[in-house]
């Protein structure tokens, strides 16, 4: 399960971006395509966040649909796999979304003195 060790990094991330403030949320952008499984990283995330300052923050995934576009025709259409074919017929695609694994927010706790 290779989602452990990308939530390892995720933790390790969102810890140095927080500058020694608790975490209180995280978005993440999981695109569709990228074979990571967003329920796999849910049950990791706790675990991994246990002892750290992301550690009781609530973590929010926004999954990102997977979207093509034709070099023969140009058309855009969504896809549910790595490649595909267009209504043209082409199987010349570029894919335009749905690779990311990104931290998207980082919400973290402002104390007032």
């Amino acid at each position: 399960m290779h989602e452990l060790g990308i939530t390892q990094n995720i933790i390790a991330i969102v810890s140095e971006h927080a500058q020694r403030k608790k975490v209180q949320r995280v978005l993440l952008e999981i695109g569709k395509l990228s074979a990571i499984m967003p329920e796999a990283i849910k049950f990791c995330f706790d675990i991994c966040a246990k002892g750290t300052i992301v550690e009781d923050a609530i973590l929010e995934i926004l999954e990102i649909p997977g979207m093509a576009r034709c070099r023969e025709c140009g058309a855009t259409f969504y896809v549910d796999k790595p490649f595909g074919i267009c209504e043209c017929g082409s199987v010349k695609l570029d894919l335009i979304t749905g690779e990311e694994l990104n931290i998207k927010e980082i919400e973290v706790e402002e104390l007032c003195v």
